[in-house]
């Protein structure tokens, strides 16, 4: 247990407590592991469908079989897709990368994991 839990890195207030693995602020709801890397303002991390978190450049695996528009068959569960680019997408879609078979397209973080 922690003696003196952190202030929150969110709102600044003094008055969180731990819940758990977690710390807990009563002001603003935020809940975080302490000595975890926070996102700052400005700063934006995209975690895949297991809440690992996504960087560029990391390879990925499909987790569930996507349909594809003008595409008789669709993108299938496993399939590796590397050398992933994040982008501030349309709808979600917030990875942009290429696939072999089907090119360029982008895809929502919550349906890969990291490989």
């Amino acid at each position: 247990m922690i003696e003196n839990p952190p202030p929150c890195p969110v709102c600044s207030c003094a008055y969180t407590y731990e819940m758990n693995a977690l710390v807990v602020c009563p002001e603003c709801g935020h809940e975080w592991v302490p000595g975890e890397a926070v996102a700052m303002e400005g700063e934006r991390v995209v975690k895949d469908s297991v809440g690992n978190v996504l960087h560029d450049g990391d390879s990925v695996v499909v987790v569930k079989a996507l349909k594809v528009k003008g595409s008789p068959s669709g993108i299938k569960a496993g399939t590796k897709v590397r050398g992933i680019r994040l982008v501030d997408g349309v709808d979600g879609h917030d990875i942009d990368c290429k696939i072999d078979g089907f090119g360029a397209m982008q895809l929502k973080s919550s349906v890969v994991r990291k490989a």
